[in-house]
């Protein structure tokens, strides 16, 4: 099955979202190494979102369909590509969809973050990126992908907030995206930084976020606490 790729690179790594998977992504060094971590996104990715049983047996195949050389440091997953199939309007049907995945991967980040018996402890080292301090205990990681919601929604015009947890303010900002006549229409809006957002960027980056530090805080608390001890709804291996 060939698989439509996103690709955003610059002299320090790769970051590949994979299209028809919304929110799913590899990051690598290298085009290749990427690559290399595109079947074990894809199949887990499956397990978690759900998907057509045919498509656990087949080989998968990337097509990059759009590039983008990055000024950001995309080693740390520092985005801001906009996907040409972005801009597109949505039909109600589309857009019900993209807001069951975005509600999905919240509720799914809640109940890992829930089921951590240590937040406050953590089994890494400190680090320093672009942004200041990387999180690294379970409170950190769940503060800090919460917080994206009223930056992700403002970009497009909606005053969300971030409480009082990280699904209900999600979907409060989805309810008042909904009272804003032609919101189907995929408006690209011109924001911070120089970045281009649509709705359908919006969807795609909370799902995209989530799995990122979703994953971090499941390894993290692995160690720490036991994998036993942890739920796992995003299906990481």
């Amino acid at each position: 099955m060939k698989v439509k790729a996103v690709m955003e690179y610059n002299e320090g790594g790769y970051l590949i979202y994979l299209e028809d998977f919304v929110g799913a992504y590899v990051r690598g060094r290298s085009r290749e190494e990427a690559l290399a971590k595109m079947d074990s996104e894809i199949r887990q990715y499956l397990s978690w979102a759900g998907g057509e049983a045919q498509l656990f047996g087949l080989p998968f195949e990337p097509e990059i369909v759009q590039t983008k050389k990055s000024a950001l440091n995309v080693s740390d997953a520092d985005s801001d590509v906009i996907f040409d199939s972005e801009k597109t309007p949505l039909t109600a049907e589309e857009y019900a969809s993209l807001k069951k995945l975005a509600m999905k991967s919240a509720e799914d980040f809640l109940c890992l973050y829930d089921s951590v018996p240590d937040k406050l402890g953590t089994a890494l080292s400190p680090r320093k990126t672009f942004y200041g301090d990387v999180p690294i205990t379970a409170e950190q990681m769940y503060a800090h992908t919460k917080n994206v919601n009223s930056y992700y929604f403002s970009e497009i015009g909606v005053r969300a907030s971030n409480e009082p947890d990280i699904a209900a303010c999600r979907e409060a900002g989805f309810s008042m995206l909904e009272a804003i006549p032609g919101f189907l229409e995929n408006k690209v809006f011109d924001g911070s930084y120089n970045e281009q957002w649509s709705l359908r960027k919006v969807c795609r980056r909370f799902v995209w976020h989530d799995r990122i530090h979703a994953k971090a805080m499941f390894r993290m608390a692995a160690k720490l606490c036991g994998r036993e001890n942890i739920q796992n709804p995003f299906r990481f291996l």
